[in-house]
């Protein structure tokens, strides 16, 4: 009775899971194996298209890109962190600031940079009026591919200080006394023990990072209102496009292929994490 009573907690949460991510997903998939006789697999053909392919591949370079990048100055972040106390208001206020920011996104992240380094953005202006510098003199990329790198490290960088600082602050000073006192250096210290140590939860929160960017949709469809170069933004083109119904099918499919590479990539992140919480406890 105890555990039934225990398992009742669980009933709302499942029920969001099931409402809102698991029948969605599936309706997803589903669609595109359905053809105008039921069952097909002739929409698969999409995945092999030149365009999915192009599209893939700007998803998997930007995200790789923004979570490399995110990873190193949130770990350079978090080191410095580390030093500090830990109930110290800076450390708080940082950790506070990381939490609110690394779910600042979507359309306010996308107009916080249009007002600030749009084409008539706040900076922009300012650097054109008295510095004679025009950031945007060769076309606004902010609107383009490249333009999603800031946004996107804008919330990498503070998500990356949330998963990889637990692992920062667990490093045990005992480990650099007994390396020190067996005579070895700071330099020894981090190649043989924190680097070691550290490399699953970094490599780890680095994956975390890419699905964080690889699935992220609302920033880019705010930026980039026309053309459909990452693969979220080619599966608004096949739900919002005027022969809607047709291409539904290959919209269900790029969802199967983006569901796919998130498969790979949580399953790699677990495993990462798994190994890390050992030197965690």
């Amino acid at each position: 009775m105890k555990r039934a009573l225990q398992a009742l907690g669980l009933v709302p949460f499942t029920a969001y899971v099931l409402v809102f991510l698991l029948i969605p997903t599936l309706l997803a998939v589903v669609s595109g194996f359905t053809g105008p006789d039921g069952f097909s697999l002739a929409h698969l053909a999409v995945l092999t298209a030149p365009e999915t392919l192009s599209a893939f591949g700007a998803s998997i370079w930007l995200s790789a890109l923004t979570a490399v990048v995110g990873a190193v100055i949130g770990a350079l972040l978090c080191w410095a962190l580390a030093a500090l106390p830990e109930n110290g208001p800076l450390r708080r206020v940082i950790d506070a600031a990381s939490s609110v920011l690394a779910q600042f996104g979507g359309v306010m992240l996308a107009f916080a940079f249009i007002a600030t380094i749009g084409a008539q953005g706040f900076i922009t202006a300012l650097l054109r009026e008295h510095l004679a510098v025009d950031i945007h003199a060769d076309g606004v990329w902010l609107y383009e591919l490249p333009g999603l790198i800031l946004p996107y490290l804008y919330f990498q960088v503070p998500l990356m200080v949330i998963t990889f600082l637990p692992a920062v602050v667990a490093l045990r000073p005992g480990w650099a006394e007994a390396v020190a006192t067996l005579g070895g250096s700071s330099g020894s210290y981090w190649r043989r023990v924190g680097a070691p140590v550290l490399a699953p939860a970094f490599l780890g929160s680095l994956l975390l990072l890419f699905a964080n960017a690889f699935s992220s949709y609302a920033t880019a469809a705010a930026l980039i209102s026309q053309g459909s170069q990452i693969v979220p933004l080619r599966i608004r083109s096949a739900l919002i496009s005027e022969t809607g119904g047709s291409l539904a099918a290959n919209a269900g499919v790029l969802a199967l292929g983006m569901i796919l590479v998130m498969t790979v990539v949580m399953l790699g992140y677990g495993k990462l994490m798994a190994v890390a919480a050992r030197w965690q406890r």
